[in-house]
Formats: structure tokens, sequence, C-alpha cells
């Protein structure tokens, strides 16, 4: 197969982008009865999963960030009464806040409307699993509609998980068990790194339905997922998350893109969503109006933000998740990883 070239990503972008219909949804009941329109969040096809998911995605880390519980359960019902269906969590943020603040705010019927997702760092069934339990009593819910493991990002991270005993014998036993619909992973560090954990995977017979990784304008220069990942992930029909969209906002705090450019950047790529973290209600209405009636970048706007942004990029020094460990919450924290 010839390698995905730009205009071929813009154009499966468009194909898969869709309004919602009426009382359709992502979730295994997810729909809010609402019929599609120009001021709708339109939805992309989780992969070969049959689902769809709201193309922008809220992220768990900064639900915790306020310092009003209220605060943030608002947050978190404005995107989802706008529209926003993908919700993204960990076991580890915020020592947990993150989720028991999502769970109270999934009450009420909020549940039903989401696609909900999280995560677990352990490599082990048994940290892993134990992980999953402590995750489903703060969220509330006895199940999660996907569970990735957390921060693949580490060589010895496909083995560890594959192992007897690893990681990945906990994730098929969740979804045996009605506990977690579908099965992904995440890293933040190396397209290196997500390309071994695929290969691992298909040496044992393993399917990822998904796969989470930064992807945003400076990503496109340098040690990029968009480059050498997502084509890959394209092929094998695995939905691909995009997260960090501003580079934990270092892009839009050095004046090097707007933030809408880097909203409409990411989700000009084929993925099923992107994630975006917000800890203010002004950010969940600044997501939501890129979204609503969003139309995929144009190519000749493509290039000219890639020429603009290429030399910020060039030392990685703004993604510091990939060339400093700082972001590496279980490289500080070993004993999540069991």
């Amino acid at each position: 197969m010839p390698p995905l070239t730009r205009r071929d990503f813009l154009r499966a972008a468009l194909a898969a982008t869709v309004l919602p219909a009426a009382g359709c949804g992502g979730g295994a009941r997810m729909g809010d009865g609402r019929g599609g329109g120009a001021d709708e969040v339109p939805r992309r096809a989780l992969g070969r999963t049959g689902e769809t998911v709201s193309i922008v995605g809220l992220g768990g880390f900064h639900l915790a960030v306020p310092a009003s519980e209220q605060e943030s359960l608002r947050i978190l019902r404005t995107a989802v009464d706008g529209g926003i269906t993908f919700l993204d969590n960990c076991w580890d943020y915020h020592d947990g806040e993150s989720e028991r603040r999502m769970g109270k705010a999934l009450r009420d019927g909020y549940r039903d409307r989401v696609f909900l997702m999280t995560k677990v760092d352990g490599r082990t069934k048994a940290s892993a699993t134990q992980q999953l339990e402590e995750s489903l009593r703060r969220l509330e819910t006895d199940h999660v509609d996907l569970l990735q493991l957390h921060e693949v990002i580490r060589d010895d991270d496909p083995g560890r998980t594959f192992a007897p005993g690893g990681a990945a014998e906990a994730l098929l036993e969740a979804r045996r068990a009605g506990k977690a619909r579908f099965l992904g992973f995440t890293g933040h560090k190396s397209p290196d790194i997500h390309l071994a954990m695929l290969a691992a995977a298909g040496a044992h017979g393993f399917r990822f339905d998904t796969v989470q990784m930064p992807l945003n304008v400076l990503d496109a220069h340098f040690r990029s997922f968009e480059h050498r990942v997502l084509p890959a992930l394209l092929e094998q029909g695995i939905a691909p998350l995009g997260m960090k969209p501003m580079a934990d906002a270092r892009i839009v705090q050095r004046n090097i893109a707007s933030a809408e450019e880097c909203l409409r950047y990411a989700m000009s790529l084929p993925v099923a969503t992107v994630i975006t973290g917000c800890d203010a209600l002004e950010r969940v209405e600044q997501a939501l109006r890129v979204a609503r009636g969003f139309r995929p970048l144009a190519e000749a706007d493509v290039s000219a933000l890639l020429a603009r942004t290429a030399p910020a990029a060039a030392s990685g020094a703004d993604e510091r998740y990939k060339t400093t460990d700082g972001y590496d919450a279980t490289t500080h924290n070993p004993s999540w990883l069991g």
C-alpha cells in the first residue's frame, strides 16, 4: 500500500465526519434525542467498532484542576449538553479525584449520554485489574465503554503487557466480564514504542480497538506520531484518538499558533476524536465553537500552518512529554506498574 499523503488524510477526515441523527450515539445507550443540524457537534466512526463519538472529547486530567468540585461538574455537564460525547479519564489523575468528580457529574442520566473511557497503569494482570475496580467505583458505573493501558512509554512496555500474567490478560478479562466494551492503549513518548506495541499485539493475536497519541502542529515535524503511527492505525482499522492538540497549552502560550488553529488542525486529521483539557467553562465553549459546523482545513491552509510552525518544532522543546520525563507519571511512581 502506498504511503498516505496529506491529501489522503484530509479526504479521510472529511469522509468520516457526520452529524448525529436523532437518538443515536457512540455509547451503549448514548443519545440525547436531539436531531442533527449546523449547530451540532459532528461525530466520527470509532474505527471498526460500529460506534460513533464526538469529534472533540473532554480530557479528564483538567477536570480536577478547578478548586471547586461544583465547577468541575458544571464543566462536564456543559460539555455533554453541548454535544461532546467522548469522555477521557485515568485511574491516576489527581489521585483519583478526576474520576470521583466525573462520577458525580455523570449522575442524573448523564452516564447514558456519553462514551466513557478510562485508563489503568498496571503492567501485571493483578495491578491492572485492581486499578480498574477502583476506577469503576469512583466513576459510579459498572462498565466503561473504553479501557486503555496508560503511558506506553518504555521500550519494555510491550513485552511486559503481553507476558504471562501481564496487563493484556486483565484487559481481555474485563471485556469478557462486561466491565469494558473496547480496549486500547495510550502513550506520548515515541512512535517507535507505539509501533512496537502494535507489533506485539499482532504477534499475540490481540487486536486493539483504539490508540491514543499526541497529534498537533508540532508533532507533524518532530518524532511524528502523525507520520508514523496514524497511517498504521488507519490500515488496521484501529481508531486513532488525538490528544495534546496544544502541546499542554505551550503552542498557544508561546504564540506559535492560536487555540482555534490547534483544534482545527487536529480535527482535520482522520482521528475519531481530539481530546482536549478544559479547566474552565470558556475552554469548553471554545472547543464546542470550533467543533460545530466543522470542516477540515484546506490543503493550502495546512501547508501554510505547518510552514509557520516548523521552526518552533525542530528541537522538541515545546513537546516536553516527548523530550523530558516531566509528564511520565509512571516513571515517578513505578509502584503503579505492579
